[in-house]
Parts: C-alpha cells; sequence; structure tokens
C-alpha cells in the first residue's frame, strides 16, 4: 500500500509540477506579445492627413486627365459610328485606327498614374515612407523599452480572435512619436 501512496504521491507533484510550470511558461509567454492599431497612431501624425490631402490631390486631378481622354475616344467613336456609311474602306480603316491609336494612349496615360508602381504609386511611397519609418522607430523603441518579442499591427492580414486591452500599446507609440493621446484607443470611434 505505501508503494502505491507513493506512486501517487509522486505522479501528484509531478502533475502539480508540470502545470505550475506550463502557468509560468504562459504568464512569461503573454508578457512578450503587444499589438498596435496603426490607423490610430496615423490619426496623431499631422504630416499623415497632410499626405492624405495631396494624394488625393494628385489622383483627383489624373483622374480627371484620363477622364478627358478617354471621353475624347468616345467623342471620335461616336463621330465615326455616324460617318461609317459615307466612308471610304480606306477613310473607315485610318478612323479605326485612330480610335484605337487614342484608347491605347489613353490606358497607358491610366496604368502610368495609377496602375502598379505608377506615379500614384511612386508619390504614395515617397510621402509614406518617412512617416512609416518614424512609426517603426517608435515601435522598435517601445518594445525594448518593454522587453517586447514582438508587436502585431491589429489592421494588418492578422486576425484577432481575442486581445486584451492591456497589450494595445498604442498610446506608448503615439506619445514616442512626440504627440499626446487622447485616451484608451479601444475606446476610441473608427
Amino acid at each position: 500500500m505505501d508503494l502505491i501512496d507513493n506512486i501517487m504521491n509522486a505522479k501528484k507533484k509531478l502533475i502539480i509540477t508540470f502545470l505550475f510550470v506550463i502557468f509560468a511558461s504562459i504568464n512569461v509567454f503573454a508578457q512578450r506579445f503587444a499589438y498596435v492599431d496603426s490607423e490610430y497612431i496615423l490619426k496623431y501624425i499631422p504630416e499623415y492627413s497632410s499626405a492624405q490631402k495631396q494624394l488625393n490631390v494628385l489622383s483627383a486631378q489624373w483622374q480627371k486627365e484620363v477622364d478627358t481622354r478617354f471621353a475624347e475616344v468616345d467623342k471620335l467613336n461616336k463621330a465615326y459610328q455616324a460617318d461609317q456609311v459615307l466612308l471610304t474602306e480606306e477613310m473607315r480603316k485610318q478612323r479605326e485606327s485612330e480610335i484605337k491609336e487614342k484608347e491605347e494612349s489613353a490606358k497607358d496615360y491610366q496604368r502610368a498614374k495609377f496602375g502598379f508602381e505608377g506615379d500614384l504609386f511612386k508619390q504614395r511611397t515617397k510621402l509614406m515612407k518617412p512617416i512609416q519609418d518614424r512609426i517603426a522607430k517608435a515601435i522598435q523603441a517601445m518594445a525594448d523599452a518593454l522587453q517586447l518579442e514582438m508587436v502585431f499591427d491589429k489592421n494588418s492580414e492578422i486576425t484577432f480572435l481575442y486581445a486584451s486591452p492591456r497589450l494595445d500599446k498604442s498610446n506608448d507609440v503615439v506619445t514616442r512619436l512626440g504627440y499626446k493621446p487622447a485616451g484608451d484607443p479601444s475606446k476610441q470611434k473608427k
């Protein structure tokens, strides 16, 4: 009977030790992670709002130019449709070629302004990179100060099923950027 009791006591001690190690590990693990809300942080950076306004103005200006080019193509196409029966075969081919060239030119212009690595993309990169660099440095400094292993962005592709508000370090980043946060970001309206 003593042997069985000793085995049971040893098992209990082993289980208790195992559970203690697991809970201690979870506690340490949880303290090394945090998240920030990049949209919330960007609201405090005046340069971001200014850059967004500049990009919106450029985008609207370029879109107007694109629309004008496509309207010209549409006008040429309608004129061609109206005149088509009166044109010779050679004249039709010439007008069709002119319309096709204008349309391709409009599409090329649209791609140059709005396409992947187009002018809008380049301008956005030029304006946003310094802001992103400042935020990254502030996050790094905050992570070093709080001895965090990882900092997630709440607004990236990471799915949060639950995130404790005490892990939200967005206000720390805003403060490190030199701005005064309005309060708890989890209570801010989005």
